[in-house]
């Protein structure tokens, strides 16, 4: 290789890894002023409430920050990041791109509440709700995969069990009977997509959007044919109540947020915590990770590669279960038509964020769900701008993640490909 060609490989690296995102980020700091520096006022303020209504915690009081120089410091922070990068380079991209995205939540958050307040630990509560069942759809995702079976029927599994187990908790009178239902039912569904693509070998793409469909066709017919004419007997369940948590609910901020939910967001949590543990440091999560990147030599070793795969999609159906659950049984107590509303679809892209690590999916669940609920704060606070856009924007962050991540999330080796045993 000569001295030239070196030369240019070098400035192509410095160009692609330094210099392009550091404008970028410097690019973005211009932006936050163009956006929400340049409407403020001198003597603004914003205020934050830091108590949830009708929580246990202690109380403390309200953060109240100055706008203009609030958004200056975000836009500072930003272009010396930018600036940073291109001169030194950041090896942590994932923090780097961390920060620029407080910076300019930040500044988003403080220009909407200029001279206004509204409950910062509320949102942050609603947030964590809100990413219950993209955390669910993700956390169904991480299991099937890493036995290396995609599955993107989470979707319609989600919207039949959550009519199962509305419809179950209704006619029995019990809300543990409904939960036990939809987990049933997502167990069923998930154990008809793992027959096909396991031992028919159906393209695994085409099972799931086969479920999809089916899922919103028979729950709209259910739906239309007996629940509207029958909402009492079949469509009534009510949800789980609010379980605080004894002395923990009393912890100012966090306290509300993680101690004062209801059964479906603990067993969200808890699930968390489990799956990161039997994935990483017990030996059924050793075979799963080594089914779904090399199954050939876990066949040699004496691992049932058939068996680890049925297994493991049919604990994620009863994943994507709780998650359907969530929509009646933990939310509105009733079904209503396609109500998951793309949430299976968003988990699917919370999982690839996160890098087919459940802790890794449960955080990028959370800036799904914090998005969608800074868009219902925001039309409470009347920001001018339209509702319509507000309410894209949970589908518009998980455009912008797909479409930085894919091509760089590397999923287990395996992952999509029938196993044919020699």
């Amino acid at each position: 290789m000569t001295t030239e060609t070196t030369e240019q490989n070098r400035k192509t690296s410095f160009v692609r890894a330094r210099l392009v995102p550091g404008l970028i980020l410097i690019a973005i700091g211009l932006l936050i002023l163009f956006l929400f520096g340049a409407g403020t006022q001198p003597g603004q303020q914003a205020t934050f409430g830091m108590n949830a209504m009708r929580s246990q915690a202690i109380p403390i009081p309200d953060l109240t920050l100055p706008v203009q120089p609030t958004i200056y410091v975000m836009i500072l922070v930003t272009v010396f990041l930018g600036a940073w990068q291109v001169a030194r380079g950041v090896r942590s991209t994932g923090l780097l791109v961390g920060l620029v995205a407080f910076c300019f939540v930040v500044a988003f958050l403080i220009w909407a509440t200029r001279d206004k307040s509204f409950n910062l630990v509320g949102m942050l509560s609603s947030s964590l709700v809100r990413a219950t069942p993209i955390a669910l759809a993700a956390l169904c995702g991480v299991i099937s995969e890493r036995a290396a079976v995609v599955n993107i029927a989470i979707e319609g599994i989600m919207l039949i069990t959550a009519q199962t187990g509305v419809i179950a908790g209704t006619l029995s009178h019990s809300l543990y009977v409904g939960l036990l239902v939809a987990l049933l039912t997502g167990a069923l569904i998930a154990g008809l997509h793992a027959v096909l693509v396991i031992k028919y070998k159906v393209d695994q793409i085409v099972s799931g959007v086969a479920i999809n469909i089916f899922g919103a066709g028979i729950t709209s017919f259910i739906s239309s044919r007996f629940l509207e004419m029958n909402v009492d007997k079949l469509n009534n369940s009510g949800t789980f109540p609010v379980i605080p948590i004894p002395l923990l609910s009393k912890i100012p901020v966090l306290g509300p947020i993680f101690f004062e939910n209801n059964l479906v967001v603990y067993l969200m949590i808890l699930l968390v915590i489990v799956m990161q543990i039997v994935l990483f440091y017990t030996p059924w999560g050793l075979r799963t990770r080594a089914v779904g990147e090399h199954p050939k030599a876990a066949d040699t070793l004496g691992i049932n590669v058939y068996l680890m795969r049925y297994v493991n999609v049919i604990i994620g159906g009863m994943i994507a279960g709780l998650g359907g659950a969530y929509f009646t049984l933990g939310s509105v107590g009733r079904f209503d038509e396609i109500m998951t509303a793309g949430k299976g679809f968003i988990g699917l892209a919370a999982m690839i964020f996160g890098k087919w690590n459940p802790f890794g999916a449960f955080t990028s669940s959370l800036i799904f769900g914090f998005a969608d609920s800074v868009q219902v704060k925001m039309q409470i606070l009347k920001v001018p701008i339209p509702s319509q856009i507000l309410g894209m924007a949970p589908y518009l962050v998980t455009m912008v993640v797909l479409a930085g991540l894919v091509g760089r999330a590397v999923p287990p080796a395996a992952d999509g490909t029938p196993y044919e045993k020699q």
